[in-house]
């Protein structure tokens, strides 16, 4: 088993300009960003002016070094509510939100762009004679749904903030994607997963990202390291005889990816494929670029 890095080079409207001194400086669209990063412990490259053109600042008020830091935005009067992104045909909105992040992640956009692969390649071979059914869980905003049902897939979209669905709506008018199959759902993830158990519902695909904490609609407590064994166990009873691939991230847990390799490893032991895992990361957008992790995986595959 060897590790890989992905960092996707795909992207026009998002790149890390600089970071250090436990920063990272980022261009969303036209607009440049201020955030923390804990293990850019190397100092900046770039001029304290540069720095000083942002149109927003994360400021901290915890000296965490994980998920559970608290802050707020220092903005511009002049930055839009959001503005729009775009990543090969999607559309989609950028806005600071209360956790730091705008709205989607790019670092993910190697996941999008191998789900596709695999979506298509099924397809041309004639391995189903219908648009490949693909679960996304915890899906947010939308951008993976949306990316692979633009490729021929058909999507149901699970997660439980309502807000984070309307999100996933807005992005989704905004490409003019109203006519894809996706269905939106507001649900807990694991208690979904058991109804679609007892429906006798079959995916080819599922894709997970699930937070290190997180509500149920209803209430419902999510623990990364509690809930997901409980939920990859339920997985393999909602796939079909023969699943095209699994997409499975974390971020900001201490964890390795060897904790994602060999769990996704295990549940999948009955299907004929196989798992690679390592990390996402960014990197700067300059000479002798540096990189930043941002989060671990695992991915299984077909083998057929």
């Amino acid at each position: 088993m060897n590790p890989i890095l992905l960092n996707s080079k795909d992207w026009k409207d998002y790149s890390l300009i600089d970071s250090g001194n436990g920063r990272k400086l980022e261009r969303f669209g036209p607009y440049l960003f201020s955030r923390p990063e804990p293990q850019a412990f190397w100092d900046q490259r770039l001029s304290s002016k540069k720095w000083s053109e942002v149109s927003g600042t994360f400021i901290t008020s915890s000296s965490s070094d994980n998920d559970d830091v608290t802050g707020k935005w220092s903005l511009s009067k002049n930055l839009p509510l959001k503005w729009e992104i775009s990543f090969q045909n999607l559309k989609f909105f950028a806005s600071p939100t209360p956790f730091r992040h705008l709205g989607f992640f790019p670092d993910q956009a190697p996941h999008w762009t191998w789900a596709a692969e695999k979506i298509n390649n099924a397809k041309k071979t004639n391995k189903m004679n219908k648009n490949p059914k693909i679960l996304n869980l915890f899906g947010y905003s939308g951008l993976a749904s949306l990316h692979a049902a633009y490729n021929g897939a058909s999507v149901t979209h699970v997660d439980a903030s309502k807000k984070a669905i309307n999100y996933a709506f807005d992005n989704r008018n905004l490409s003019s994607l109203q006519s894809l199959p996706i269905k939106f759902i507001t649900d807990d993830a694991v208690k979904f997963v058991q109804r679609e158990i007892r429906r006798n519902s079959k995916y080819d695909a599922i894709i997970l990202d699930p937070p290190k904490y997180g509500r149920g609609p209803n209430g419902e407590k999510w623990e990364l390291f509690k809930d997901l064994p409980f939920l990859l166990k339920l997985i393999p009873q909602v796939l079909s005889p023969n699943p095209i691939f699994i997409i499975l991230n974390s971020y900001a847990i201490r964890s390795s990816f060897l904790s994602l390799h060999f769990a996704l490893n295990d549940i999948m032991s009955n299907f004929d494929g196989h798992v690679q895992s390592g990390e996402l990361s960014i990197i700067e957008d300059q000479k002798n670029p540096r990189q930043i992790s941002t989060a671990i995986f695992a991915r299984w595959e077909s083998s057929n």
